[in-house]
């Protein structure tokens, strides 16, 4: 990661409590960056930090941190694709190691507005979360 990144706003907009966005360095990079060391505590930071790997591009990141029981074999991205925002609506633990995630993920592809509105599901796992799979709406 270049310097300058760290100090880019999160692409998952995630703010400190005075308001003001956080930098990549700050939040989502600091599990994307060093996943060995130190994973995502909650489902919430992990479904937040796997957007903002969905806009950095980082099948690597996306694949370590989805549940082997649906796991893509590789992942493609689309160059046409600028991502727009995050909001997360709901974050609801279901159990010892199961949580949900309710979000809205706005991008552009090919000139045409999407959103993608879904609630996901994770499990922890030996400490660290994953995504298993989601609900669309």
């Amino acid at each position: 990661m270049k310097a300058n990144e760290n100090k880019q706003d999160c692409p998952c907009g995630r703010k400190t409590v005075k308001a003001a966005p956080l930098a990549y360095a700050d939040c989502c990079g600091r599990y994307i960056e060093h996943w060995d060391e130190q994973p995502a505590p909650d489902a919430e930071s992990l479904m937040r930090s796997r957007y903002s790997a969905f806009v950095r591009e980082n099948a690597s990141y996306l694949q370590a941190t989805w549940h082997t029981s649906q796991r893509p074999e590789q992942l493609d991205f689309d160059a046409s694709t600028k991502w727009l925002g995050l909001e997360v609506k709901d974050f609801q633990v279901t159990g010892q190691d199961s949580a949900e995630v309710e979000f809205v993920a706005r991008y552009r592809v090919g000139g045409r507005a999407v959103r993608m509105h879904e609630r996901s599901r994770f499990v922890c796992e030996e400490g660290r979360w994953y995504y298993v799979d989601g609900e669309q709406f």
